[in-house]
């Protein structure tokens, strides 16, 4: 094969996966089966999509081998086909955020009362860890039941108003969520701390933490 050819036949499987990517729809899916593993039915519940859509944006996906499919009893379970997808989705964002003025522009705008005096970085957590802090996971369980950062306990978001005196009053609490654009981790803290306890957000969230190849957990229901 001569090597003009050999270009030309090597960069559009390239291209397959560019493409595959160029849809702010299918990077909010990649961005939620990075979770954890969904049914259609939830990720249309939680993008506000239709079925079809949702389907049809998959499909893309599953021909570029981005995201593989199993069967959950009646219903089809989409997952990312390799953690290399999660780093992958990672790498664009980061160059979106270091190259698009946009970006950060709508981060200041929509996090504008985040606390960032009361954030600890991915690579601080172990020492708060071994002073005893308390890691809290406040993703859904199913995304818990997925993967979690070490030692974590679990209360979703929407039941920890109801919860908080199921967590200890001595102990340094850390929050996280499912990365640096989800809220739940910064809401949790404030109702954490209107109600006098100790409290810091992770920076990032599962993903980052995953991708960085950090100590995690599969399983559990705490």
């Amino acid at each position: 094969m001569a090597h003009r050819d050999f270009k030309n036949r090597l960069y559009p499987q390239f291209a397959r996966i560019a493409q595959a990517l160029a849809s702010d729809k299918r990077l909010e899916l990649v961005d939620l089966l990075a979770q954890a593993p969904r049914h259609v039915d939830a990720l249309a519940q939680e993008t506000g999509m239709s079925l079809a859509n949702v389907s049809q944006h998959l499909q893309v996906l599953r021909a570029a081998n981005l995201v593989m499919t199993e069967r959950s009893g009646n219903m089809i379970v989409y997952r990312l086909a390799d953690p290399a997808v999660v780093d992958l989705w990672l790498a664009l964002r980061g160059v979106a955020e270091s190259r698009l003025a946009e970006v950060e522009q709508l981060s200041r705008e929509f996090f504008s009362s985040r606390d960032n005096g009361h954030a600890v970085s991915r690579d601080g957590v172990a020492g708060l860890v071994r002073g005893n802090a308390l890691l809290l996971d406040v993703r859904p369980r199913t995304e818990f039941e997925a993967g979690h950062l070490r030692g974590a306990v679990n209360i979703p978001i929407e039941e920890l108003s109801a919860r908080v005196d199921e967590l200890p009053r001595d102990r340094e609490i850390i929050t996280y969520c499912r990365g640096e654009y989800c809220l739940f981790a910064d809401e949790a803290a404030e109702l954490l701390r209107s109600h006098g306890l100790d409290v810091v957000r992770l920076e990032g969230g599962w993903p980052e933490w995953q991708s960085e190849g950090r100590s995690v957990q599969i399983g559990g229901s705490k």
